[in-house]
């Protein structure tokens, strides 16, 4: 037995070698190709993209092509004035953009970051070290700042662009976040997925699409946001610390989806345009379909997107046939909007994801062994429907401090499944569970000479509904909240974000009781430069009040003791790191930790309806990159530790909580050969072992082709999981437990893929 285990070590460690040698060379032949073959500025506001802006004021140019780039461009609006801007368009950089419609304007522009501008006055530009633009276009170069206070104003961001996204062509949540060791995505199935920030639930979290609220906790076994990837355009995480206009209950942070539109993919001069593209992946035998259509024409807009993935049951990485992982999936997304001259601009979208097909009994894992219900089948229908109904006004075109944004919302949530009763009670019956949110939110920015102050108001009103042959229930919540957060450059080298949020909330129990209940939130970060252009520090702190979050459908019990009432649920986030930059290169760590309390985790027992625990997230990360322009390579490690009122977190207490995570490193790596129209990529997830998880290896590659002559085509070749991995991945419900038999994640899988733009 001893010689046995070594074999097994000998071979564990084998895998893990083969699996390293696989990321460094990945990583050693990106970085040798990026340093033989690119000249261009080692930053991404410098790669060549699609650009097309019209003759108009130089504020809503700026904010456009803040728009098409993900470039993110800060300025007073009293510093521009009634400033015009010409057309710019092209194949440029976002930086050759920017220099064009700045030219003779008398404004300067200054990096603060790799992907983040600062436009100012010359005068004050002069001041502080920038970039000064001739009337000819010619670039002055100044002292450049490297740093930036995250986009919303959290210091622990996670930013994932319409760049990323293209480059990764994710199939689902777990992909679209892949190299992000501190988000998590648990369930090989679209319909199981539950997304994890620093080990912390998503529902614990703000999560908006197009700045909608989602409240989606419907069924404890299937995915909390049913999201397609091919609609949307970026993603933006804030860790821990949220800014206070990131909406109400950011008890461990935000998730903010921002799907396409029209001036996403609109080619220069065009006003009509058409994709059409094809997936097909060689494992599960899946065909996906998407086709799109858009125009812009005097300030009108369209978009409309259509999405169909069909496929069978995946093969695991032993060989196995995971039955009820098949693809059956339609998603669309529609938008209209128009916008006057004068800058007011109006948008209506429409958005719904629908998936329906058989699913384990249990759709977050594969099957319970032995079954205690053995009455139940191992397979059942699960039909899930996710909308989100969105207008949005903001004026594009602000003037002093007026630069308004209005949003108004409807998201709904509904799963369908057959309940099973034990034979001697009821035949099987279908039960639906609907939630569904009534949100919206109205504040204006100010400008001010040192940075900004956005201040408003917003609401929702929550349901949650279970239709059921024998115990139909609802519970109510509804909220008002004020809020502001500033976010300023009071003094050189130094970035403050800070904000207070006040919010009343009314809660309605299954039994038709009520109770109201307030607080008050905050939040500060910061961040300073240690030493210019090369070292910065940075912190923040929030404490959250909540309310009462709402049970989950289909535990509803109609006859739950609320005893005095549901506890507020309140967390404290506290997050610190250092960012190190120089000349592309990039070294940063960081340490936080997240305390959440009196979190409600209802069961259907009648004194179990306002249970509550405390949970604890905390440990640190560590990455480092180099960006060469033409590519980048990257490696990240995440050691996140999570504990449920003082003891080791498990997926199972911890459902709409949060998971044990543990150690996660990623590698990454990309290239683009311009010259040939080709990309090559690939990535490793590395879990490492410890007392509750197995650990695992998996490497992904790809390889993209754009032909010189037909620019418009794109074609895709991709291999997941090359080595053929057995494993479930880290944030997958069960692994912890002898009883479950938890979902396999797909062993190797071939995938094509070819998109075309007309």
């Amino acid at each position: 037995m001893g010689n046995g285990n070594m074999d097994f070590g000998s071979r564990a460690s084998g895998r893990l070698l083969a699996r390293l040698l696989v990321g460094t060379a990945l990583g050693a032949g990106m970085l040798t190709a990026g340093t033989a073959m690119s000249v261009a500025h080692a930053q991404s506001a410098t790669r060549a993209q699609s650009i097309s802006l019209p003759a108009q004021s130089l504020g809503q140019s700026l904010r456009q092509l803040a728009a098409q780039t993900g470039l993110q461009i800060a300025f007073g609006t009293a510093d521009l004035g009634g400033a015009a801007a010409p057309a710019v368009s092209g194949n440029l950089s976002p930086e050759q953009a920017l220099q064009r419609l700045l030219a003779g304007s008398g404004l300067n522009y200054r990096f603060t970051g790799p992907n983040t501008v600062s436009v100012q006055p010359a005068s004050a530009s002069a001041a502080t070290g920038g970039l000064s633009v001739s009337a000819n276009g010619a670039v002055v170069l100044d002292t450049i700042d490297v740093t930036t206070l995250g986009s919303g104003g959290s210091v622990n961001n996670v930013q994932i662009t319409a760049e990323d996204l293209a480059q990764k062509a994710p199939a689902d949540l777990q992909e679209v976040f892949a190299n992000e060791p501190k988000v998590a995505v648990g369930g090989s199935t679209t319909t199981s997925q539950k997304v994890y920030v620093q080990g912390i639930e998503e529902n614990n979290l703000a999560v908006t699409v197009d700045g909608a609220r989602q409240n989606n906790k419907v069924f404890h076994h299937n995915a909390t946001n049913l999201i397609d990837p091919s609609l949307l355009k970026a993603v933006s995480v804030d860790a821990g610390v949220a800014p206070a206009d990131a909406g109400p209950g950011a008890l461990g942070g935000s998730i903010a989806y921002e799907t396409k539109d029209a001036r996403d993919l609109l080619e220069p001069g065009k006003s009509l345009g058409g994709l059409v593209t094809g997936t097909y992946d060689f494992n599960s035998k899946t065909s996906t379909v998407g086709l799109a259509a858009y125009g812009m024409k005097d300030g009108f807009e369209f978009f409309g997107y259509l999405n169909f993935a069909k496929g069978d049951n995946y093969t695991a990485g032993d060989g196995s046939v995971v039955d009820g992982t098949s693809a059956n999936l339609l998603s669309g997304l529609g938008k209209v909007a128009y916008q006057a001259e004068s800058g007011h601009r109006f948008e209506l979208s429409h958005e719904q994801s629908r998936d329906d097909a058989p699913r384990p009994f249990r759709a977050n894992m594969r099957r319970l062994d032995p079954n205690p219900k053995p009455w139940e089948p191992l397979i059942r229908d699960y039909k899930l429907d996710r909308r989100s109904t969105v207008f949005t006004y903001t004026d594009e075109s602000p003037e002093g401090w007026w630069d308004p944004k209005v949003v108004i919302a409807y998201t709904s949530s509904q799963v369908e499944t057959t309940v099973y009763p034990k034979p001697a009670v009821s035949a099987p019956y279908t039960a639906i569970g609907l939630t569904e949110s009534f949100n919206g939110k109205a504040e204006n920015r100010f400008a001010l000479d040192i940075g900004s102050i956005t201040a408003g108001f917003d609401f929702y009103k929550d349901t949650a509904d279970l239709e059921d042959k024998f115990e139909p229930a609802t519970e109510h919540a509804s909220n008002v909240g004020i809020y502001a957060q500033a976010r300023l450059e009071p003094w050189e080298r130094t970035r403050l974000s800070f904000g207070a949020r006040g919010d009343n909330q009314w809660f309605e129990g299954t039994t038709g009781q009520k109770w109201t209940n307030a607080g008050l939130s905050g939040n500060i970060s910061s961040e300073y430069d240690l030493v210019p252009d090369f070292l910065t520090a940075k912190a923040g702190y929030s404490h959250v009040w909540a309310g009462v979050p709402l049970a989950e459908n289909f535990i509803f019990n109609p006859n739950w003791n609320y005893g005095a009432g549901p506890k507020p649920v309140t967390s404290d986030n506290l997050t610190a790191g250092l960012l190190a930059t120089y000349e592309g290169f990039t070294l940063e760590g960081s340490i936080f930790r997240t305390d959440i309390y009196d979190a409600r985790t209802a069961r259907y027992q009648i004194p179990r309806g306002i249970e509550v625990h405390d949970v604890r997230s905390q440990g640190f990360t560590l990455s480092g990159g180099y960006d060469w322009g033409a590519g980048n390579v990257s490696v990240k490690y995440a050691n996140i530790d999570v504990t449920i009122d003082g003891a080791p977190a498990d997926s199972d207490l911890g459902t709409y909580l949060a998971t044990p995570v543990g150690q996660i490193i990623t590698l990454s790596a990309v290239h683009r050969f311009d010259d040939w129209g080709v990309k090559l990529g690939g990535d490793v997830e590395i879990a490492l072992k410890d007392d509750t998880y197995k650990g695992h290896e998996v490497v992904n590659i790809f390889a993209e082709y754009q032909p010189e002559s037909s620019p418009n085509l794109t074609f895709r070749g991709e291999v997941k999981n090359l080595f053929d991995e057995n494993y479930a991945g880290r944030a997958t419900y069960g692994q912890e437990f002898v009883t479950v038999k938890p979902l396999l994640e797909p062993g190797r899988s071939f995938r094509l893929s070819a998109t075309a733009k007309f």
